[in-house]
């Protein structure tokens, strides 16, 4: 009887609602059939794949006339600056302020956002905070985008992300709405909250022609600017472990942390000082204006914000060289940053001062590092050398430009800095495509993508060691 009720309650329906139903039935058989086969995939391949979801939903919103301020932008100019927003890298073949509406600089900060915090944070943060737990595919992917070492709990990471991006982005946006209303800028309010997400992403994203060169001697600004640059390349896992020892929740800093730290001041210091000895440009300023620019041009190349105070392209072969180094050794894991890693670069550093020492084991500030480690380090520095030399060898073959231009180029876009010698805007398509692989590539990680191609082995090999000469 029942049955027979709910068949004509059925028949009474209007055909639009019956067919609204049926495609939502048809949907939802899609989601759980889709939701299985994304458990099934690897999590290397399912975090590639994520970054590119991304990148093309943002494409796709970019193309939106509403996202426009101007006519007849190409549709390869909005897949650039969707793919360089979510590398959290800054180069721009169009102006976003003069191209895109208010509308289109919010799609370009939503993946700036995204892009900075990693695949699948935000929205395994707003699971967590409604289920209060994470599905094991959650689990598995976030432990492969934050890349953290042994002893840290996924989920309380999350909300450490979460909360202090939070809390360092108001104060930052803060902190530079003064500045903005006192160089008469419109829309300060604006202003401050996008350079504010822009810097802490290291993404370099500006609504300004030439970045920040009016900004040069804006003390204030400059310092604002390098604290969220500092706070989003450094790491969270520095962040955390402050954090947790400033409530004496742990004794001290994990080694992680302190490698991290050490690392970040000595390329910072001694960088800063080779720029402001040996760059002509910055010789003729005060002093005060000097160490300033310096520090936050290597600052900006250490971190990969990519912001610059002052103009790149007149800068001397040798301050392009001690940038291009720089770029390359690039921020720190588990951060917003790009680049080879400071950690890698400190692991490598370990390994040779321990091979002149003629130690058995690789020893850094006192601790063992764990060979699986080094062999990552070796891995990555491997790979990474092999993507930025391709990068430069099919840039050259399709490009008229300078060679050390495109050299530049192809650094910053795989260190994800957005540093420019101002070739951006002249590539030919398929530069740009050769500039968006390196992007791409540069924030998944070259070792990562690399790993998506292949299989994990289902066995150990029993192959016999052999030694080689070195």
């Amino acid at each position: 009887m029942e049955t027979q009720k709910a068949f004509w309650l059925r028949k009474r329906k209007p055909a639009w609602f019956r067919f609204i139903e049926h495609v939502v039935s048809i949907c939802r058989v899609r989601a759980r059939w889709l939701r299985s086969r994304l458990a099934r995939l690897d999590t290397i391949r399912l975090l590639v794949l994520g970054y590119l979801s991304y990148v093309l939903i943002g494409w796709g919103m970019l193309c939106l006339p509403v996202s426009h301020q101007i006519d007849g932008l190409h549709w390869l100019d909005h897949f650039f600056i969707a793919a360089s927003a979510v590398s959290t890298t800054g180069l721009t073949t169009i102006s976003t302020s003069e191209s895109y509406s208010w509308f289109g600089e919010f799609v370009v900060l939503m993946l700036i956002q995204f892009g900075g915090l990693g695949y699948m944070t935000i929205s395994s943060f707003t699971v967590l905070a409604v289920a209060g737990e994470l599905s094991p595919l959650r689990n598995r992917v976030s432990q492969a985008t934050l890349t953290l070492p042994r002893g840290f709990e996924v989920r309380q990471f999350l909300r450490i992300i979460f909360w202090f991006t939070l809390a360092i982005e108001t104060v930052g946006a803060v902190a530079l709405y003064p500045s903005f209303v006192a160089h008469g800028v419109i829309q300060p309010v604006w202003q401050a909250i996008f350079h504010s997400i822009s810097a802490f992403c290291t993404a370099g994203f500006g609504l300004f022609s030439n970045s920040l060169e009016d900004y040069r001697d804006d003390i204030w600004m400059n310092f604002v600017i390098t604290v969220l640059s500092y706070s989003g390349a450094i790491g969270f896992i520095v962040l955390h472990d402050v954090w947790l020892t400033a409530r004496q929740r742990k004794p001290h800093i994990t080694l992680t942390s302190k490698v991290i730290l050490w690392s970040t001041f000595w390329i910072s210091a001694i960088g800063t000082a080779l720029f402001a000895f040996g760059e002509p440009t910055v010789s003729t300023m005060s002093p005060v204006q000097r160490w300033m620019a310096s520090l936050f041009q290597v600052m900006s190349a250490s971190t990969t914000v990519g912001f610059n105070s002052i103009p790149i392209g007149p800068l001397s072969g040798s301050s392009l060289y001690l940038l291009t180094v720089v770029m390359v050794i690039g921020a720190s894991p588990s951060g917003t940053g790009g680049g080879l890693k400071t950690t890698t670069f400190s692991a490598l550093w370990a390994e040779m001062v321990s091979v002149l020492r003629r130690r058995d084991v690789t020893v850094f500030l006192g601790k063992a590092i764990p060979g699986l480690r080094m062999r990552t380090a070796v891995a990555n520095i491997m790979f990474y050398s092999l993507t930025l030399a391709a990068g430069i060898y099919l840039l050259a073959l399709v490009e008229p430009s300078p060679l050390p231009d495109q050299m530049f180029e192809c650094a910053s876009a795989l260190g994800t800095v957005g540093l420019s010698r101002g070739i951006t805007g002249s590539l030919s398509m398929t530069g740009k495509w050769i500039i968006i692989g390196l992007m791409f590539v540069g924030r998944v990680g070259p070792v990562i993508l690399g790993m998506a191609f292949f299989d994990p082995p289902k066995e150990t090999p029993s192959s016999s060691e052999e030694d080689v000469a070195i």
